[in-house]
């Protein structure tokens, strides 16, 4: 399965073209700016619209009306994880939003600890704390995040959130991704990144 990640587009996803082919699309959130239902509703439509096989989706802390919402109508191999898993192709996805109100109450943490321990693929908003994750020499990832992938083990992290940290990292048992296709400047720099399951 060839798998395409991006993140972080905070509404310049009608600027995306040409993207690579894939039989599965990810969006590790903050494809909004300011979280409105117009803002969410026209990403939805976009990606919903794209020609791929299968489209997994997580929201960002930019993506608040999505906090406590759910989400119907979505075209046939679409999902939306909000603390949730789906198996495509004997492949398990879980994905992890990133909201404020989760942070604030410490609901997140208990998210983290309830990461399925048979996750072949994590998608969360947020990084786990020491990867990819720096922003102006200081370090934003999450720890919990970072000890519950090191006793999982999943074959891939994908993540974004810290635009100045977009890249690839790995250890002996994952792969680390931060697609963050905007810079600090929330200009359009970067490109996805592309993996072979």
């Amino acid at each position: 399965m060839q798998i395409l990640h991006l993140s972080d587009t905070h509404n310049r996803h009608n600027q995306l073209s040409n993207l690579p082919a894939a039989d599965l699309l990810i969006h590790s959130g903050d494809f909004s700016c300011d979280g409105t239902v117009e803002e969410v509703l026209d990403f939805i439509r976009w990606f919903g619209a794209l020609p791929y096989k299968y489209k997994i989706f997580v929201a960002g802390n930019h993506d608040d009306c999505l906090f406590e919402a759910q989400i119907d109508g979505l075209p046939d191999g679409c999902y939306y994880l909000c603390n949730s898993s789906i198996e495509i192709e004997n492949i398990k996805f879980h994905g992890i939003p990133m909201f404020t109100a989760d942070l604030v109450s410490g609901k997140c943490s208990k998210h983290v600890s309830e990461i399925p321990s048979d996750t072949n693929v994590l998608i969360t908003h947020q990084p786990p704390f020491g990867l990819l994750d720096i922003s102006e020499g200081i370090n934003y990832g999450d720890l919990d995040l970072l000890y519950a992938v090191l006793k999982i083990r999943p074959d891939y992290h994908l993540f974004g959130h810290i635009h100045g940290s977009y890249g690839i990292s790995e250890n002996k048992h994952t792969q680390f991704s931060n697609a963050s296709l905007v810079d600090m400047h929330y200009k359009l720099v970067n490109q996805p990144f592309g993996f072979a399951y």
